[in-house]
């Protein structure tokens, strides 16, 4: 995807099929300074945990998004934040219940999903929490600017792995929020698209990704699940709108 080309008053448009030199400069500055900012408030959130309260919807100073007010299955009354250490055991058994829910896992993915601290240390592993209680209600695991976190991602993608619910909190809304949060951090990374892997079981996860725009990438289904059932995972990807260059100020 490219950026629309814009003009200023006394440069001339580049011939047609031409780059224009200083817009591509320009974007390639903004990428950076969105990558760079999103890099900032992931460690200020690893380093505080949490932040203070900030507008309904609206990120805060720290990283975390607040859900606001409204109707229960909208994600209302939900922060999503970075997990904190002492909170790494408790999403380990949030991630088996969500996925032994409704799957039957091996041993080997079971591992897997219960390794939070190495993922933690490598990626952002972020958590849905209730306002008002502080339970845990969700988790979602992205990478940092710059990285992928599965073999699926190429280069202007952001991808995300092992978003579990609750299952106590099924029906709030909360796979959405950990979802649109996703796109929110891919956005603030300047990527083009998100993707992700998921079993052809989960047909629940795939009637949410589809309800917000992700459509199937049956080109790049490559991989074998392993075990019992076989079969391969399904991909699905989402384009995000090209981050768009800042206006030129006037003289």
């Amino acid at each position: 995807m490219s950026a629309p080309t814009t003009s200023r008053a006394g440069v001339g448009n580049p011939p047609d099929g031409a780059a224009d030199p200083g817009e591509s400069s320009r974007r390639a500055r903004r990428v950076r300074e969105v990558a760079d900012g999103v890099a900032r408030l992931v460690e200020s959130a690893r380093r505080d945990g949490h932040g203070g309260r900030a507008p309904d919807g609206a990120a805060r100073p720290d990283g975390s998004r607040h859900g606001g007010a409204g109707s229960p299955g909208d994600g209302a009354g939900v922060t999503v934040r970075l997990v904190t250490p002492v909170e790494h055991e408790a999403v380990a058994d949030l991630l088996e219940a969500a996925y032994g829910f409704e799957y039957t896992i091996s041993e080997s993915y079971r591992d897997v999903l219960r390794d939070v601290a190495s993922r933690a240390a490598e990626h952002d592993v972020w958590v849905a929490v209730d306002d008002d209680t502080g339970a845990l209600l969700g988790t979602v695991a992205t990478p940092p600017p710059g990285r992928h976190i599965s073999p699926l991602a190429l280069d202007g993608e952001l991808d995300f792995r092992l978003l579990g619910v609750a299952p106590a909190a099924r029906g709030r809304g909360i796979g959405t929020t950990l979802t649109r949060h996703v796109l929110d951090v891919a956005r603030a990374q300047g990527a083009q698209r998100v993707v992700m892997n998921s079993g052809p079981q989960m047909t629940r996860a795939h009637r949410l990704y589809e309800a917000l725009g992700f459509r199937r990438l049956p080109e790049r289904e490559t991989r074998v699940i392993e075990g019992e059932g076989g079969g391969r995972l399904h991909a699905y990807g989402l384009d995000l709108p090209p981050v768009e260059a800042p206006a030129p100020q006037s003289p």
